[in-house]
């Protein structure tokens, strides 16, 4: 990118996920925040049923006073890129005038986004983008192996259970018997490959487990159970590839029992502290566990990482990273690092830096049987 030319910047919105809807709300936040004469946006839109969105697509998935701001494109490709994708619809081909962008900010969450996929299909085009790659990216969306990982790290997790949906209907009684004397109850069920809270319930007692565990497995083919703690939940941001930084310690006050996906997207009544209330050596720590959990994983660009802190004696845990949070108004990433010192527009800039330093850093690597 040329000193003082604008920042080609693509835009992936939509995706086919569970998550469809908080994704095009981080777009328009994004697309809105930043300045036109610094960056040009490029609009490119996954479908709910996974297609690349036409043109004429993109329109009703960006809110109608942001259109002049974008240039819409029925096409995934930058530009140096090795493949080109269209959608079903024929569009016309990057040009010189209008060539694709320098890197894609992929603001897809959940399945099919956020979970190394969408970013494997970017490096084999040879684009350079925005965030995890393919290893911390799967990782960080399946609970179980994250949770795994988190425990060979010595980090601490909440106690859990992972379960087979194609067992779980032969293993119900067992299932909630095992459940009862190991955890006790409260317990929750969360799908192992989700995000946003989707499909998560918390469960009070052995007559609500059936219902809530089949209604966590019908998102995903493994399922998590927690043990339930009296817990304050805690996030911090990272920021940075390999020398990565954590912002400070925010604290979520949920409208609901849980901060479920209607407290997080809908209920006005929920509420961010930041900085949290909580002493300066137990934010230290919990930071420093921020830190180590990005590493574990092996995270670039961006996450953000999701604690508990119980209530009775302020043990911390670590719940799960997320590899690329809400860019949403709400959205607790980008409120951590404004509060840290860094503006949104900062924020995005040094997103595309270490996102173009991660693609140079592969790009300088040796292709398997070339001399």
């Amino acid at each position: 990118m040329e000193q003082g030319c604008r920042i080609r910047l693509g835009i992936l919105l939509g995706g086919k996920s569970g998550e469809h809807e908080v994704s095009l709300s981080s777009a328009a936040s994004v697309i809105e925040a930043l300045d036109p004469s610094e960056f040009e946006i490029t609009a490119i839109g996954i479908t709910r049923d996974g297609r690349l969105a036409a043109p004429q697509e993109l329109l009703s998935m960006v809110p109608a006073h942001l259109h002049e701001r974008i240039r819409l494109r029925g096409a995934l490709e930058g530009a140096a890129s090795r493949m080109r994708l269209v959608s079903d619809t024929a569009v016309e081909p990057g040009s010189a005038d209008h060539p694709g962008p320098d890197i894609v900010f992929p603001l897809l969450h959940g399945p099919f986004g956020e979970d190394g996929t969408i970013q494997g299909l970017l490096e084999i085009a040879g684009l350079p983008y925005i965030g995890c790659g393919v290893l911390s990216s799967a990782v960080g969306m399946d609970k179980a192996v994250m949770k795994r990982l988190f425990q060979q790290a010595g980090l601490p997790v909440v106690p859990f259970r992972v379960v087979a949906c194609r067992d779980l209907e032969g293993q119900m009684g067992n299932l909630k018997k095992t459940v009862a004397e190991e955890f006790g109850y409260p317990v929750f069920s969360k799908p192992a490959n989700l995000g946003s809270s989707v499909g998560v319930c918390k469960i009070h007692s052995e007559e609500e487990f059936s219902d809530a565990v089949r209604y966590a497995a019908s998102f995903d083919r493994k399922i998590l159970i927690e043990k339930g703690i009296d817990a304050r939940e805690i996030e911090c941001a990272i920021l940075g590839n390999d020398a990565a930084h954590a912002s400070v310690v925010g604290e979520i006050i949920p409208a609901r029992e849980f901060y479920d996906y209607h407290a997080k997207y809908t209920d006005p009544a929920s509420r961010l502290e930041i900085p949290a209330r909580i002493a300066a050596g137990l934010s230290a720590t919990i930071r420093s566990f921020a830190v180590r959990a990005f590493q574990t994983i092996e995270g670039s660009g961006l996450a953000r990482v999701d604690f508990f802190l119980e209530r009775a004696n302020n043990k911390v845990y670590v719940n799960e990273i997320n590899t690329m949070p809400g860019f949403t108004p709400i959205s607790m990433y980008s409120k951590l690092w404004a509060a840290s010192g860094v503006s949104f527009v900062d924020l995005v800039r040094r997103l595309i830096e270490l996102g173009m330093e991660r693609h140079a850093e592969r790009a300088r690597q040796r292709i398997f049987g070339n001399d």
